[in-house]
């Protein structure tokens, strides 16, 4: 019998000594710089630059950028695991980092020329600039080849108009990966991708949203009016933007399943650790089984989104494709995040809706990873399209 997925992908499920060391020194750093301000920051929506550049310093900016341009040079392994254990304590500063490394970073990466890697990837890597990477807008999420935001050539230049909107870092970020039409409308060759510059004229910020959870992730509008951007700013050749955000979206599947992760294992574990403490009937209240029942749900739950993330990654360290395993697990890590999000708010019971204790935080910030880098509709669309073909 034929299986679904084809490639063995023989991972190791032994954590590399390189896991382990990342992991130690997240949570060591996570308790003295995270913890004690993100409750702040989440009430706050304080997107906190300044802990990102110390993340630079820890090689956390530029995980899988080659240390040739200032980066950590690891593969996917570590990189699942950094942004993993970042999600266990706070999933907004997961989301940014996984977002700067495998959206602006990583086009820069895998398609720029020689000069634009030379030039963008060391202030990015050790977390001295911050990231953005625009291809969403207003009335285009999904369907991005209708996009409205043109380049026209002009020229040496393109003079970019537009607006992106739910753009991580699109107000703070110093620089942008800004996908525009320079093309027909809906032709999927019709795009291009840039790079420009905080402070190029014409290129400015728009809204903050104001959300659910994730908050002390920045998310805003990117405007773009008359802003000129020479030709060397283009990666690759003119039309083929959309193309190439369709690659690096493939990888970003891989972080958003790695946020999912996280933020899941952080919700099991603190209700794990809150289920034996909780006294009632004279007992811990994991004593019981409707309690123990839930708690190994959620345990099934979330090694099974390990399994299909690090597949997924091990995949993608071996340049094979991962279009459908990396849609697997952003779909299977994003579902299962919610659901043990809300199961551990229950185990909680009335202190799980409080901001108190972590569990309601969990909660919140759990539902982005089933939207964000592509909706579980558009990851069933990717995963149905390859099994049928």
């Amino acid at each position: 019998m034929e299986t679904i997925l084809e490639q063995p992908a023989g991972v190791s499920f032994l954590e590399s000594e390189n896991q382990k060391m990342i992991a130690n020194m997240i949570r060591d750093f996570g308790d003295r710089e995270i913890r004690p301000k993100m409750m702040q920051w989440d009430e706050d929506q304080h997107f906190p630059i300044e802990l990102f550049r110390k993340l630079g310093g820890l090689g956390l900016m530029g995980v899988l950028v080659p240390e040739e341009y200032g980066g950590s040079g690891f593969g996917y392994h570590e990189y699942v695991t950094a942004i993993a254990e970042l999600s266990k304590i706070d999933g907004s500063i997961g989301l940014s980092m996984a977002a700067h490394n495998s959206l602006c970073t990583g086009h820069i990466l895998q398609f720029g020329n020689e000069s634009q890697k030379a030039k963008y990837l060391p202030k990015l890597a050790c977390g001295e600039w911050i990231g953005a990477w625009g291809l969403t807008e207003p009335n285009t999420g999904s369907d991005a080849g209708n996009m409205r935001t043109v380049a026209v050539k002009d020229g040496d230049y393109y003079v970019i108009n537009g607006a992106k909107n739910f753009i991580t870092h699109g107000k703070s970020g110093e620089v942008a990966v800004v996908i525009a039409r320079t093309g027909a409308l809906g032709d999927s060759h019709g795009m291009s991708a840039f790079i420009v510059e905080r402070g190029t004229p014409g290129f400015g910020a728009g809204k903050k949203e104001n959300k659910l959870g994730m908050r002390a992730s920045e998310t805003a509008e990117m405007i773009f009016t008359d802003c000129r951007i020479h030709k060397s700013q283009m990666m690759g050749k003119e039309g083929e933007g959309f193309v190439q955000s369709l690659k690096v979206l493939d990888g970003g599947r891989i972080s958003i399943a790695a946020l999912s992760l996280g933020i899941a294992e952080g919700a099991y574990l603190a209700a794990l650790k809150y289920s034996k403490e909780r006294q009632q009937f004279n007992q811990p209240i994991a004593n019981f089984q409707g309690i123990s029942f839930k708690l190994a749900e959620m345990a099934t739950k979330v090694e099974a989104a390990k399994l299909l993330t690090y597949r997924a990654a091990d995949l993608k360290n071996k340049g094979m494709s991962v279009n459908r395993e990396s849609a697997m697990a952003k779909l299977y890590a994003s579902e299962i995040a919610v659901e043990v999000a809300n199961d551990g708010v229950q185990i909680f019971g009335g202190y799980g809706y409080t901001k108190d204790f972590p569990a309601e935080k969990y909660y919140r910030d759990a539902k982005l990873c089933t939207i964000g880098e592509g909706t579980s509709e558009i990851q069933k669309l990717v995963i149905s399209r390859s099994i049928l073909k």
